[in-house]
């Protein structure tokens, strides 16, 4: 996948982040209890933090080997969405049941990470 169109996915999950943040503190405050603002928290966060992480993986795809970076691109991106998306709905919908996929979530995310960290050691080593 080319490194632009790469980095404005991430761009659109940071622009989304920023926005489910702000519906969380305007929209939800009130209206919604406590636990659940927090689960909401837990999904922003995440969203946010992993935003960033795909940035960055975009932007270092020169320095990864190539179908490793992509494969842990798909794997940061598909995970961070089941992961914040069930978080998401979870509160929005009062269905608990949501809760059994942001795991799935979390598992993919670490093999996206578990990815980054094997593209850039094999690309060290071609560069050796």
């Amino acid at each position: 996948m080319n490194a632009s169109l790469q980095i404005a996915i991430a761009a659109f999950l940071l622009f989304i982040g920023v926005g489910t943040g702000a519906f969380g503190a305007h929209a939800l405050t009130g209206l919604v209890d406590m636990s659940l603002m927090a689960i909401w928290h837990t999904a922003v966060l995440y969203l946010l933090v992993h935003g960033l992480g795909l940035f960055a993986v975009a932007v270092a795809q020169s320095h990864l080997q190539p179908k490793l970076q992509t494969l842990a691109f798909s794997l940061l991106l598909c995970g961070t969405l089941l992961f914040s998306g069930s978080l998401f709905l979870l509160v929005l919908s009062g269905q608990r049941w949501l809760g059994m996929i942001t795991p799935i979530g979390g598992i993919l995310m670490l093999g996206g990470w578990v990815s980054v960290v094997i593209a850039a050691l094999k690309q060290y080593r071609l560069q050796k």
